[in-house]
C-alpha cells in the first residue's frame, strides 16, 4: 500500500478510479421509491449525498433493478428507463462534489421479487391482483414464504442479460464511476449459482460451469458496455450456511473466472438464499469469508458484517485480510463515520466539508 498513515486512509486505484480512502458504504435497500416507477428520489440524494460528505471514499447505491420484473418491492430504485438514468445522474453529480466515488449495485431479485416493502409492514409476495408479479427464477422453487417462480427458458435468461446490459449502459451515462453486479444475498444471480435452488439440467445449470454461466455472461457484457477504464465490482454471497450449497470455495473459483471475464473487484456477503440457516452473528463475522476468497482467487476484496469501529476497520486492511471495509450499519447510525474514523486513527482529515470545519475537534480543544 502507498503513502503514510493509517491503512484505512490510504488511497485506492482499480483501473482508472482513484478512491480516496478504504471507508466505503455498501448498497443499502430504501424501499423509497413512492411513485413506483423505478426513479430515485430527493429521499436518495440526501441519504447517499451525506455519506459522501461525511468522508466515504465510495457510496454504492442500493440494489437497483435492472428490469421492472427484476425490482424486490415496487418501492425500489431502476435503471431500465432514461427517465431512471437522468434523475440518478442528479445524485453523482453530487457525489463527485463531495470528492467520493460514485457506484452502483445492477440487480434482479428473482424468485425473492415481487414482496411488500418493509415500511409496510406486511410480509410475503405481493399479490398479482395488489401490484404483484410473476417472479422468475433458474428452477420452479419458491422461496419459503414467497409465491413460486416460473423457470426462465433460453430466451428469458438471455433477456436477464440484455437488461443488465443496458442497465450498464445507463448506468456510465447517469456518471457513475464503478458498476456492482449483484450476485449475493439469494437474489437471481446467487439463485442460479447455488446447486440448492438451481436444479436445472441444461447448460445454465448441473456442475459449477453451468451454474455460474449466466454470472460470467452478465459480467462479460456489463464489461463490454462500461470500457476498460471504469472498475467492476461483483458481490459475492460466499456461503449459502447449508450443507450442500453455495461455498466459499465455489465462490473463489467463480471470482477468478469472473476476473476473466473483467470483473475487478469482489464485494463479499454470504447468506440469504434460505430463509431458516444459523448464521454465526459477531463481530466482523464475514470477514473471514472475504479474507479467504481474496487469498484463495488472488483477488482484491471487500469486507462487510457488524464492522462496527474503526479499529476494527484498520486491523482487517493493514493486516491484508481486505483491501475496504463496507459499513452500512454504521453509515446508517452516522453518515459523518468516516470523518470521525479518521479523527480516531489519526489520519488526514482533509475530507471535511469546507461548511462544517469550524466543528473539527482540532479547532475545538479536540473534542468530538
Amino acid at each position: 500500500m502507498r503513502g503514510e498513515g493509517p491503512a484505512l486512509f490510504r488511497p485506492i486505484t482499480i483501473r482508472d478510479l482513484e478512491i480516496r480512502n478504504r471507508v466505503w458504504v455498501p448498497p443499502l435497500c430504501q424501499y423509497s421509491v413512492t411513485a413506483r416507477d423505478g426513479v430515485p428520489t430527493d429521499w436518495h440524494l440526501v441519504h447517499l449525498g451525506s455519506m459522501a460528505a461525511g468522508g466515504a471514499g465510495l457510496v454504492i447505491a442500493e440494489a437497483t433493478a435492472v428490469s421492472p420484473e427484476g425490482r424486490i418491492s415496487d418501492h425500489d430504485t431502476g435503471l431500465w428507463n432514461d427517465a431512471q438514468a437522468d434523475a440518478w445522474a442528479r445524485v453523482t453529480r453530487f457525489l463527485r462534489t463531495q470528492g467520493a466515488a460514485s457506484g452502483i449495485q445492477l440487480a434482479h431479485a428473482g424468485r425473492k421479487a415481487s414482496v411488500w416493502p418493509e415500511f409496510l409492514r406486511r410480509s410475503g409476495s405481493q399479490p398479482l391482483d395488489e401490484g404483484g408479479w410473476t417472479t422468475l427464477a433458474p428452477s420452479a422453487i419458491a422461496f419459503d414464504g414467497l409465491r413460486e417462480p416460473v423457470a426462465l427458458d433460453e430466451d428469458g435468461i438471455l433477456a436477464v442479460i440484455d437488461d443488465f446490459r443496458a442497465a450498464a449502459r445507463r448506468a456510465v451515462a447517469a456518471g457513475f464511476d464503478l458498476v456492482e453486479v449483484h450476485a449475493a444475498h439469494g437474489y437471481l444471480l446467487h439463485q442460479f449459482l447455488s446447486p440448492l435452488s438451481n436444479v436445472r439440467d441444461d447448460r445454465w445449470g448441473g456442475d459449477l460451469e453451468g451454474r455460474s454461466r449466466l454470472l460470467l455472461e452478465v459480467v462479460r457484457a456489463v464489461r463490454a458496455e462500461i470500457g476498460e477504464r471504469m472498475p467492476l465490482f461483483v458481490r459475492f454471497s460466499a456461503t449459502d450456511w447449508a450443507p450442500g450449497g453455495w461455498d466459499e470455495e465455489q465462490t473463489s473459483l467463480v471470482a477468478e473466472r469472473a476476473v476473466e471475464h473483467g470483473a475487478d473487484f469482489f464485494d463479499i456477503s454470504t447468506g440469504g438464499l434460505l430463509r431458516d440457516v444459523r448464521i454465526p452473528v459477531g463481530p466482523a463475522y464475514q470477514a473471514a469469508h472475504a479474507e479467504f476468497v481474496g487469498d484463495r482467487a488472488g483477488v482484491s476484496v471487500s469486507a462487510v458484517g457488524r464492522i462496527t469501529t474503526p479499529a476494527q476497520a484498520e486491523a482487517l486492511v493493514a493486516s491484508g485480510a481486505a483491501d475496504a471495509v463496507m459499513f452500512g450499519k454504521a453509515m446508517m447510525r452516522d453518515p459523518h463515520f468516516a470523518i470521525r474514523a479518521a479523527h480516531d486513527l489519526g489520519a488526514d482529515t482533509s475530507m471535511w466539508p469546507p461548511q462544517y470545519v469550524r466543528a473539527r475537534p482540532d479547532l475545538n480543544d479536540g473534542e468530538w
